[in-house]
């Protein structure tokens, strides 16, 4: 496949390496003080052409800057909000770091050596997405043959803490609403549907089916600065969710005065902002519920929707149907989430088998047998 050639130099002989790429174009590596050196250069050459896995010198010295403004531009697919949380990690944490390097000079301690510095001080999160989004542009490097293997992949990552989840009762659900004035209705669709807020605050009229008391959650609007953009629902896929019956009134108006194309919460045309900050609605209301009752927690409207998720549970919903309700992908995924709010049936199982063993041991002192038949004498 190749050749290897010597020549004189002022510092001695050396020798040079000539050989031709996968692409059939010449190349040549010169330099070697060593003949040795050469000779298992050009079989490593050899071997990884022979395996797919060849590497052109040349495109390994593209920059970190050069791969990743394309791959930015690249994740369309995602949706807004996950977008724009990728762009910023690219722009404010990868780029001013690895921008001029290049891919073939880049190695595991580096990156090592990088997460080691940025996570004092950083969420894990941040941490991981920054380090995710290195991490994918050499992935590409990778398939494009810039590299053979990703130095960033093995990397030890900081923990994601578990953030404990706030759930409100029945009675709370009824005090948050009770102060939250002209949003009542709001509160109560979060609390008692599940619904993300830019589901709920993509409503449309005509996504209402009162007869049955089902909304057609087919649109969510996620506010990315001071724009809302309107998608699919963070799963992509449409879903079907009940309401309960109390909500019928307060729904029916909401919807007074508004053709079917409004919107059923705010004045109809713009989509509703959420207003969890400091100086929002939903803070003050909570803070009025917190004057009322010490016990009452300190949440966030996506809380309601893990409110939803305890309601339906403690009602006796099973999994499949909180699963559709909620719009995860599967079952597992919910019991995944959602697994402290299934402690009682643990108790329950617990009972169970106690109760199983109570009657076997009571069957046994009447004389059966295992298999329930009387024994003989």
């Amino acid at each position: 496949m190749g050749s290897i050639t010597s020549y004189s130099t002022e510092d001695g002989k050396r020798y040079r390496v000539r050989y031709r790429d996968p692409d059939r174009n010449s190349r040549e590596k010169a330099g070697f003080s060593r003949k040795k050196d050469a000779e298992d250069y050009l079989a490593n050459i050899t071997v990884s052409a022979l395996r797919g896995e060849y590497v052109n010198p040349k495109t390994a010295k593209s920059t970190i800057a050069d791969l990743g403004d394309e791959w930015i531009s690249n994740q369309t697919h995602l949706k807004p909000s996950s977008y724009a949380a990728q762009e910023s990690a690219w722009r404010v944490h990868v780029k001013p770091v690895w921008g001029a390097r290049r891919v073939g000079e880049i190695t595991h301690s580096d990156v090592k050596n990088w997460v080691t510095k940025i996570t004092p001080g950083r969420s894990a999160t941040v941490v991981i997405r920054a380090y995710g989004v290195l991490a994918a542009i050499l992935d590409v490097a990778v398939l494009d043959r810039r590299l053979t293997t990703n130095p960033a992949r093995g990397v030890k990552l900081p923990r994601k803490a578990k953030k404990k989840r706030n759930y409100l009762t029945a009675a709370q659900v009824e005090l948050l609403a009770a102060n939250s004035g002209k949003n009542a209705t709001l509160v109560y669709t979060l609390a008692y549907t599940g619904l993300r807020w830019g589901e709920a605050t993509g409503i449309r009229i005509r996504s209402l089916d009162t007869l049955r008391r089902r909304i057609f959650v087919a649109e969510n609007a996620v506010w990315l600065g001071a724009r809302v953009v309107v998608g699919t629902p963070k799963t992509h896929e449409a879903r079907s969710v009940p309401y309960p019956k109390f909500l019928s009134e307060p729904i029916a108006l909401q919807c007074e005065g508004k053709n079917r194309e409004g919107l059923v919460f705010g004045d109809g045309v713009n989509h509703q902002r959420q207003s969890a900050g400091h100086g929002g609605w939903f803070e003050h209301a909570v803070k009025r519920c917190q004057n009322i009752d010490p016990n009452f927690p300190k949440i966030t409207p996506h809380d309601l929707r893990h409110t939803a998720a305890s309601l339906a549970i403690s009602a006796g919903a099973n999994v499949k149907a909180v699963q559709r309700m909620l719009g995860h992908a599967s079952a597992a995924m919910t019991l995944d989430t959602y697994a402290d709010l299934f402690e009682d049936d643990l108790d329950d199982v617990s009972d169970r088998l106690d109760a199983a063993r109570a009657e076997s041991v009571v069957g046994f002192s009447w004389g059966l047998t295992a298999s329930g038949e009387q024994k003989t004498p």
